[in-house]
């Protein structure tokens, strides 16, 4: 009993010493960000950056849920839904913020095409759902009315 207690206290103390050596640092984990994507300020922009493509056609198997109204635009909650076959990506814009691109989620081979956020807008505006399926992005959009801004509005 003893002994298993010794060899978990000398894993944690080896993880530990790796966490502190810097070996674990969040600039290794965060290589792959798209940063020119998040930074864009037109949603044209942030979709050249993050897929190489700013051309999304409009489709009718993309669900965007959301609120026709938010209260407080800090906290917005969205869910994405698709039935396209072959998604890589689903992305959720809020084209009228400062920087429009908000979240970007790469998904697996066979993934369900659903997530589900809480976004913050800081004015009224479209909530754009952009899936890329193959070499091809589809879009739906809805409308959000903000009462109180969440940009430090």
């Amino acid at each position: 009993m003893n002994l298993k207690r010794r060899i978990v206290l000398k894993g944690t103390a080896a993880a530990s010493a790796i966490g502190v050596a810097g070996l674990l640092a969040p600039r290794a984990v965060l290589a792959a960000w798209p940063e020119a994507a998040f930074t864009a300020k037109t949603v044209p922009e942030a979709l050249e950056a993050l897929t190489g493509n700013s051309a999304a056609s409009e489709s009718g198997d993309i669900k965007i849920k959301a609120p026709d109204i938010a209260e407080n635009g800090a906290v917005v909650p969205v869910t994405v839904t698709t039935s396209i076959e072959g998604i890589q990506s689903i992305s959720v814009i809020a084209a009228n913020n400062p920087v429009p691109l908000v979240a970007s989620y790469n998904m697996g081979e066979g993934a369900l095409g659903f997530v589900s956020t809480r976004i913050k807008m800081g004015k009224s505006g479209d909530v754009v759902a952009v899936v890329k399926a193959g070499d091809k992005l589809y879009s739906a959009s809805k409308g959000v009315k903000v009462t109180i801004g969440g940009c430090g509005g």
